[in-house]
Formats: C-alpha cells, structure tokens, sequence
C-alpha cells in the first residue's frame, strides 16, 4: 500500500513522502492516528498545493529562528545554583533550568528538549549549549553557572 506521510515518521520518511508500506500498517496504525492518507491522484494533487504553504511557512520559521540565534549567540545567560564552598553545585544544572533563564532573560521561548547541554554542569564556570531550532539554524549558547547567593553586575 502507498501513502503519503503528513508527519515525519523516524525510519519511515518524512512529511508528504510516498512511501509503500504494508497494508495492516497503513491501514491500522497510519491512516487512523492521522500520520498518512492513501496515496491516490486526488491527494496527491491536494498535497502539492499543502506543500507550498508548507514551504512558505518554513521559510518564515527559519527567519524568526535565525533572529532568536542572532540574539541567543550575542548573549551571556546567567543560571543561579546552589554551590558549595568548593564551587561544586548541589546537583547539575538542567535543559529546564536553562530554559527558564534564556525566557526569563532574552523572552525567547526555548522547549528544553532541542537544548543540547554539555555533559555534566556540575561546578560554576562558563559552559556552551547548542539549541537545535531547525536543521539549518542550531546557535551555541554561552552560559555562566553563578552561585545563588554571589553579587552579579550587571542586573
């Protein structure tokens, strides 16, 4: 059977690809959860028309994400953690917490599973982060791990 995806589905294809798969699949699990219709003439024609608005959509996407990078990259975001004396935090600092502060502070609303963190925040310092917007669009993001209870300038 051939269908056209209206999702990208991982080791199947992506959006509005025609892919054969098995009759029970599309049939069962596809077609009924709204992930793909069958592949006839009629919504073929009707997804050549989706996949302009598609593309001009994802161009307007691509500008807002690339002005969110510009202004994500020329930011210094400060995220507040309970340290010790050593400098070692209590915990690590999280995707969330992360999250919350680049809101908080450039009004950038950023889902924190597109946030690719360092492998462990555990001390204070400087780290990188990379937010995957969109594939062509991921900015490195510099953030500073400050003690809760430390002075910053600068607020």
């Amino acid at each position: 059977m051939n269908v056209i995806l209206l999702e990208n589905i991982e080791r199947l294809g992506a959006k509005y690809d025609v892919v054969k798969v098995r009759d029970g699949y599309g049939r069962n699990y596809l077609i009924p959860r709204g992930l793909a219709i069958v592949a006839n003439r009629t919504n073929l024609a009707r997804i050549e028309g989706l996949k302009k608005q598609a593309a001009k959509k994802e161009a307007a996407l691509l500008n807002t994400f690339r002005e969110y990078a510009a202004k994500l990259e020329a930011t210094l975001i400060r995220v507040k953690a309970k340290a010790g004396e050593s400098g070692r935090l209590f915990g690590s600092v999280t995707a969330q917490q992360l999250a919350d502060e680049i809101q908080a502070q450039t009004g950038i609303a950023v889902d924190r599973r597109i946030i690719e963190m360092p492998d462990e925040v555990k001390e204070l310092g400087f780290y990188e982060a990379r937010i995957k917007f969109h594939a062509e669009v991921a900015p490195i993001v510099r953030f500073e791990v400050v003690s809760e209870g430390a002075q910053t300038t600068g607020d």
